[in-house]
Formats: structure tokens, C-alpha cells, sequence
């Protein structure tokens, strides 16, 4: 009596992949990778925008605050720039109130400080763009100040 034992097939029985399945593989990992490349550069063209504008808040502030505290603020136009590539204009105008009655517009003459309207700009050039960021507030000064000075 004879036995045949039956071989398998060395081709069925190899584990591995074939061609076409790492070539699909390859394909799906690298588009993975250039969405994950596209991501990754968009997150750092966000920053650098964000630290621009930060540094251009930065300035203004420190340009209004020190506006604010000169003790002589007359009405005018004024500019400067910063070391780092930033400039900046101010204007300064005396607000003007509307009185509707004589009797408001007497007691605004009485008054012993005006209003002014102090408006900042701060620019800065990004590639061939060039970005604003602005700043207004008002603030009371003495009308023997302006007085003083205009004569």
C-alpha cells in the first residue's frame, strides 16, 4: 500500500505581498505624507502672519501709551518708524462738540480741558503686501496747553 502525500503548492502557501498590493501601499502613504506636508506649511505660513501682527499690536500700544503720556499732546500729524520695519502715523485733532442749546455751549467754553481724538497707524510690509494695523481713543487735555502753544 502506498501513501501519496500531496505537496502544497510553494507559490499558495508563501505569506507576503505582491506587487500590486505594496505599489497601492506606497501610493496611499504618500499622499498621506503630502497632505500632512500641505498642513504642516499652512500652520507656519499662519504663524508667522500671527507674530507679524503681534509685533504690530506691540507697537502700536507702546506708540499710544507714549502718546498719551507726552505732556504737551498739541493737535498735528506725527510719524516715526521702528527699528524692525515698522512705521507709524498719528493724528491728533481737537474733537468738537455739538452743542445743541446756548446753555451747553457755554458750559463747554467754561469747561478747562478739550477733547482730542488721537488715531495711530501702524504698517508693515509682508512680501509685496503691506498690513495696517490702527488704534483710536481720546483723551482729555488742558485748553491753556493748546492755548500757550498756538500763540
Amino acid at each position: 500500500m502506498r501513501f501519496f502525500v500531496s505537496r502544497p503548492n510553494p507559490a499558495a502557501t508563501e505569506k507576503g505581498f505582491t506587487l500590486i498590493e505594496t505599489l497601492v501601499a506606497v501610493m496611499i502613504l504618500s499622499i498621506s505624507l503630502v497632505v500632512i506636508m500641505q498642513l504642516f506649511s499652512g500652520g507656519l505660513k499662519s504663524n508667522k502672519i500671527s507674530g507679524d501682527y503681534l509685533y504690530g499690536i506691540f507697537h502700536a500700544r507702546e506708540k499710544m501709551e507714549e502718546l498719551l503720556l507726552m505732556p504737551e499732546l498739541l493737535p498735528g500729524n506725527y510719524s516715526g518708524d521702528f527699528e524692525d520695519g515698522y512705521t507709524w502715523q498719528a493724528s491728533v485733532d481737537l474733537v468738537e462738540e455739538a452743542a445743541e442749546t446756548e446753555e451747553e455751549a457755554g458750559i463747554s467754553e467754561r469747561m478747562p480741558v478739550a477733547i482730542m481724538g488721537i488715531h495711530l497707524s501702524v504698517s508693515w510690509k509682508t512680501g509685496i503686501r503691506e498690513k495696517h494695523y490702527r488704534l483710536s481713543t481720546t483723551t482729555l487735555i488742558d485748553k491753556q496747553t493748546i492755548a500757550d502753544n498756538t500763540e
